[in-house]
């Protein structure tokens, strides 16, 4: 495995200038990301408390009910040294792990976690946070897959509840194992798929959700890393956030104001984020008969849904939080600040656009006086075999300018330049010739009539569409002479750059893993990567 930095050019301006340092973002976070922060950071938890047999014990009982290895649960028991403090990132639970960032945030937590504890000489442990509360099922259902000339999209259609947290979503087990094996007939078989078949059908079995299935999953993909799983939406978890729920409810008029305004300045700055927030946001949502609905505070101080569905007084609400904490959830403002309650956080690891929303959080946290956790931009990754690097460079392709912008541009001008001299050169001298003969035969005919002159004119017109015409069906005959070489432009393109982005927001780890097995992840977890960097090639 050889691994490069690729530095790319599509970067957002909050990125750019967060991971440059710049102080007019630098403000809106506690800690500079890349400046040693660590002995503040320990410094600042050892003064505050965490119930941490609790959480151990809550947290044994749900990884071992997913199949946890022997080094998830020793990492858990460590959890309860009081020097002890975690590396903790999140993401929904897709379908077959979801799209490849949820797999690179998991190799920056496990890297990031490895690399701290060496240095600090303290126990580290990499926990990632299963957003299981989250209800959108159509942003989990589906993966993309290789499909010829571009990615296909394959979508597992379910009956599930539409508003129901994902992690009480029942797994149609007969209905998805079809689905699955309609997958794999869409990729080569080789020495792994057997082996993927038996994997997933032994997750498949023993999982009853989605949440369990993805959990059982990566522990199946990071059996040897101590990676410990925490399911947002699990009972046990409820009652551990019963009284920080309290908290939020008393604190809401705060906490509303405080993201709304530094929101406000943000966009005023020029740093657009993606959140939508207004005054009356409680930040909080409700299930009611399985509907997630969210919660705002209206005029005379209820808690109402959006369509005034439900209706609670702040009393009725604190004694819901205290009895029946599992009706409540969070939503993406104060689901931060109920990680940095639980745990003790010496860094969060998230996504570009993680980071972007945080950036809005910052008196949030400090309305419950505690700071805003380091914040590090996690790895990002395009894997590269050795038939797409030999692709590479026999068209003389950059990787770096295929990652960051695609190579659609090369591909025309390499089939410009097929013919001598290219095609679109030649019909462009034709239409400056035609228009330089045709010119005084225009003028002679508008000064007979006018409308001889728009007839002239048009002549024209059709004289160019013709040429057109024959311009389109030569450059068809070249592109079928070359149909070899333009596929494999269009092969680099789908690997490199599908759907116009990168790939990792695209592509899923089954392709990888049928192709390569899973050797290359535990590989790339003991491989030290800067966080600095924003983008890394790996040769597999």
């Amino acid at each position: 495995m050889r691994i490069k930095p690729v530095q790319l050019t599509n970067e957002s301006k909050l990125m750019k200038d967060y991971r440059n340092g710049k102080d007019d973002i630098l403000s809106y976070f506690d800690y500079s990301p890349f400046q040693t922060f660590s002995p503040e950071r320990i410094k600042a938890l050892s003064n505050r408390s965490f119930n941490r047999v609790e959480l151990s014990e809550k947290l044994q009982a749900m990884n071992k009910a997913w199949g946890a290895p022997a080094t998830t649960l020793r990492q858990i028991e460590r959890l309860k040294d009081k020097s002890s403090v975690v590396v903790i990132g999140g993401q929904q639970a897709g379908v077959l792990t979801g799209p490849m960032y949820t797999i690179n945030k998991v190799i920056s937590i496990i890297q990031y976690a490895k690399k701290e504890e060496i240095k600090l000489g303290i126990p580290v442990i990499p926990v990632f946070w299963i957003a299981g509360e989250d209800h959108d099922f159509e942003e989990i259902n589906h993966i993309w897959l290789p499909n010829q000339k571009r990615m296909h999209k394959y979508v597992f259609q379910s009956s599930g509840l539409e508003k129901s947290p994902i992690s009480k979503q029942q797994l149609d087990k007969e209905h998805f194992d079809k689905w699955f094996t309609d997958l794999l007939e869409q990729l080569q078989e080789t020495e792994y798929t057997k082996s993927i078949q038996e994997i997933v059908a032994t997750c498949l079995e023993k999982s009853g959700t989605y949440v369990d299935f993805f959990a059982r999953l990566l522990f199946q993909l990071f059996n040897k890393e101590g990676l410990v799983l925490f399911d947002s939406n699990h009972a046990d978890a409820r009652q551990l956030e019963s009284t920080y729920f309290v908290d939020y409810i008393n604190k809401q008029p705060d906490i509303a104001e405080a993201v709304y305004r530094t929101n406000h300045h943000l966009n005023q700055a020029g740093y657009g984020t993606s959140l939508d927030v207004q005054l009356d946001d409680a930040h909080l949502f409700y299930l009611d008969e399985n509907e997630r609905i969210l919660l705002k505070r209206n005029e005379q101080g209820a808690w109402v849904g959006k369509q005034n569905e439900i209706s609670f007084t702040t009393d009725e609400l604190i004694e819901i939080a205290r009895n029946k904490p599992d009706l409540l959830s969070n939503n993406v403002v104060t689901r931060p600040l109920m990680q940095e309650l639980l745990f003790p956080v010496l860094a969060f690891i998230g996504g570009p656009g993680e980071i972007s929303y945080w950036a809005a959080l910052k008196q949030m946290f400090h309305c419950f006086d505690i700071e805003m956790p380091p914040v590090l931009p996690r790895l990002s990754f395009s894997y590269v075999d050795a038939t797409i690097e030999k692709l590479l460079t026999r068209l003389t392709i950059h990787p770096d300018e295929a990652i960051t912008r695609g190579i659609d541009e090369q591909k025309i001008n390499w089939l410009s330049m097929q013919h001598d001299p290219p095609i679109d050169q030649m019909t462009a001298h034709i239409k400056e010739a035609i228009y330089r003969v045709h010119k005084p035969l225009n003028k002679a005919a508008q000064e007979i009539r006018s409308d001889i002159g728009a007839l002239a004119h048009k002549n024209v017109h059709n004289l160019y569409k013709e040429i057109d015409f024959l311009e389109k069906k030569m450059c068809q005959a070249v592109e079928e002479k070359n149909e070899k070489t333009i596929a494999q432009f269009d092969k680099l393109n789908m690997v490199l750059h599908p759907n116009g982005g990168l790939q990792e927001r695209t592509w899923n780890i089954l392709s990888f893993l049928n192709k390569h097995g899973a050797s290359f992840l535990h590989e790339l977890v003991n491989v030290d990567c800067s966080l600095e960097n924003e983008h890394y090639l790996v040769y597999l």
